[in-house]
C-alpha cells in the first residue's frame, strides 16, 4: 500500500514539474515575491545579527560588570565665602582623588576591582624617533578590569607602585615603533623629561574607529601605562594647584591645596579654559562589582557617597555601561524586528502572486483535470497535483532568494560598512516560512481543482 502511495506521489510530482517547465517565464515571475522575500528576511537577520555582535563587542570593551566614575569640570565666578544667592557660601570640592578610591574599597564590599587612572600627552623619546602619545597611570587591576593580555613581560606589580618606580608596560604598537626587532623587556623610553623601563608588552587590542568614537575610549595600543603613584609624583598632580595657576585662573577657578609640585608632562585637560582649572587628580574610575545585578544599585550608593565627600557638589558622573548598551541592543532589536517584519511582507505578496497564478492555471487546465478524473484519477491526487505544484515555486522562489539573501548580506557589509552575519537559523526560519506561505496560498487553487465535475471540465473551451 505505502508503495502504491509513493508511486502516486512521484507521478503526481511529475506533473506537477512539468508544469512548471512548460510555464518557466510565468513561474519565474509567480516566484519573484517569493525570492526576494526570502532573501529581504536573510539580509534584515544577518544586519540584526551584526548589530547584536557589535553590542556583544562594545560590552567586552566596555566591561560587563564595570561602572566608570568620570570628573566634571565645573565653570564658576565669584570669591572665596561669597554668597551664591540662596543663603549659602559656595561650596568646594577636592575633585577625584585617590582618597575617593579608598573609600570605595573599604565600604562596598560588593566592589571585587578598581582601578584609577590618569591620563597626560606627552612625547615617547627613543634612538632619534620621536611621536606623541599618552602616559596612563593606573594601578595593576587595571588590566584585568579591562581585560588586557601581556605577551611580553610582566604587569607591574604592587610593591612597585608603592615604591614608585619608573618602569612601564607600553602598547603593541608603541612596541613595534619604537623596539622594531628587538625585546623591549629591560630597555628604557623617555616620556617627557623621564626615563621608564619597560616591563611589559600589551596584546594588540583590535578597535574599530566607530568604537574609539563611539564609546570614548583611546587606542590603547598606541598608549604607554605606568603606576598610577610613578604619574602622580613624577609627573604632575592635579589636586595640588602652584601659584601659577591661581594667578591665570582667579582664586574661584581652582580647587584643592595651595601647594606646588613639579611638572614634566603637560596636559590640555588642565586648563579647559582661562577661568577654569582640572583640579580632579583622577580621570577616570573604573569600579568591577561582583555581580552585574548589583550595578545600578552601587552606582547609586557611589552617588551619594562621592557627593558627601565632595561637600554636596556633584563634580562627577556615574556610568553604567551594560545599562547603556543594553539600552542600545533592545532599540537595534526593535528596529531589526520592524524591518524583518516589512521584509516579510514580500513573503506574504509572494504567496498572494501564487494563488493567483495557480487559480488562473485551474481554470486554463479544465480538460486536463476533466480527463484525470475521467481516467480514475481521485480528487485527493488533483489537490496534491496542484499543492506539489504551489511548492514547486516557494521551493524554487525560496532557494533562488537564500542564495540572493547571502549576496545581500555581504554586498551592504562592503559598501555600507556595516557588520552582517548569515546565521544558520535565518536561513531554515525564512525558507520555512517560504514552504509555509506555498502550502498556505497553494491550498485553495488545488482543492478547487479536485472539486471539478469532470463533465463538466472535458466540456470547458
Amino acid at each position: 500500500m505505502s508503495y502504491i502511495n509513493s508511486q502516486k506521489l512521484l507521478y503526481n510530482l511529475n506533473i506537477a514539474l512539468e508544469a512548471v517547465q512548460r510555464n518557466k517565464l510565468r513561474a519565474l515571475l509567480t516566484s519573484l515575491g517569493i525570492i526576494f522575500g526570502v532573501a529581504s528576511v536573510i539580509a534584515m537577520l544577518a544586519i540584526g545579527s551584526g548589530a547584536q555582535q557589535e553590542v556583544l563587542s562594545q560590552m567586552e570593551l566596555l566591561g560587563t560588570n564595570n561602572i566608570i566614575i568620570q570628573p566634571i569640570l565645573e565653570q564658576t565666578e565669584g570669591k572665596l565665602g561669597q554668597d551664591n544667592g540662596e543663603g549659602e557660601s559656595n561650596k568646594y570640592s577636592p575633585g577625584l582623588t585617590l582618597h575617593d578610591i579608598e573609600s570605595i574599597r573599604k565600604l562596598i564590599p560588593e566592589v571585587e576591582y578598581i582601578s584609577p587612572e590618569i591620563v597626560f600627552e606627552s612625547n615617547f623619546i627613543r634612538k632619534a624617533r620621536m611621536r606623541s602619545g599618552k602616559i596612563v597611570g593606573v594601578s595593576e587591576e587595571y588590566f584585568d578590569i579591562n581585560s588586557f593580555d601581556i605577551i611580553e613581560g610582566n604587569n607591574f606589580n604592587h610593591s612597585q607602585i608603592e615604591r614608585v618606580e619608573p618602569v612601564c608596560v607600553i602598547g603593541y604598537d608603541v612596541k613595534t615603533k619604537f623596539f622594531p626587532g628587538e625585546n623591549p623587556i629591560g630597555k628604557k623610553i623617555k616620556i617627557g623629561n623621564l626615563w621608564l623601563t619597560v616591563v611589559g608588552v600589551l596584546q594588540k587590542k583590535e578597535l574599530s574607529t566607530e568604537n574609539i568614537e563611539r564609546l570614548g575610549i583611546r587606542n590603547y595600543n598606541l598608549d604607554i601605562f605606568a603606576p598610577i603613584t610613578t604619574v602622580i609624583l613624577r609627573f604632575k598632580n592635579r589636586a595640588l594647584v602652584t601659584k601659577d595657576d591661581i594667578d591665570v585662573s582667579g582664586v574661584g577657578g581652582f580647587r584643592g591645596g595651595l601647594v606646588g609640585l613639579q611638572g614634566g608632562v603637560s596636559s590640555d585637560d588642565d586648563k579647559e579654559d582661562s577661568g577654569t582649572i582640572n583640579y580632579h587628580q583622577l580621570d577616570k574610575v573604573i569600579v568591577r562589582v561582583s555581580d552585574s545585578d548589583y550595578s545600578v544599585s552601587i552606582a547609586e550608593v557611589l552617588s551619594r557617597m562621592l557627593k558627601r565627600r565632595h561637600n554636596g557638589v556633584v563634580d562627577y558622573e556615574i556610568i553604567v555601561p551594560e545599562q547603556l548598551l543594553q539600552q542600545e541592543q533592545r532599540t537595534k532589536r526593535i528596529f531589526n524586528i520592524v524591518l524583518s517584519s516589512i521584509a516579510s511582507i514580500s513573503l506574504i505578496v509572494g504567496g498572494i502572486g501564487i494563488m493567483n497564478i495557480m487559480l488562473a492555471s485551474v481554470v486554463e487546465r479544465y480538460k486536463e483535470i476533466g480527463l484525470r478524473l475521467a481516467v480514475g484519477a481521485q480528487k485527493k491526487d488533483i489537490e496534491l497535483q496542484f499543492l506539489t505544484e504551489s511548492l514547486a515555486l516557494s521551493i524554487g522562489g525560496g532557494l533562488v532568494g537564500i542564495f540572493l539573501g547571502v549576496v545581500f548580506s555581504f554586498a551592504i557589509e562592503w559598501t555600507a560598512d556595516i557588520a552582517t552575519i548569515v546565521s544558520p537559523f535565518s536561513i531554515i526560519i525564512s525558507f520555512g516560512v517560504a514552504l509555509i506561505i506555498g502550502v498556505i496560498f497553494g491550498f485553495m487553487p488545488a482543492r478547487r481543482a479536485a472539486q471539478q465535475d469532470p463533465v463538466h471540465a472535458l466540456r470547458h473551451e
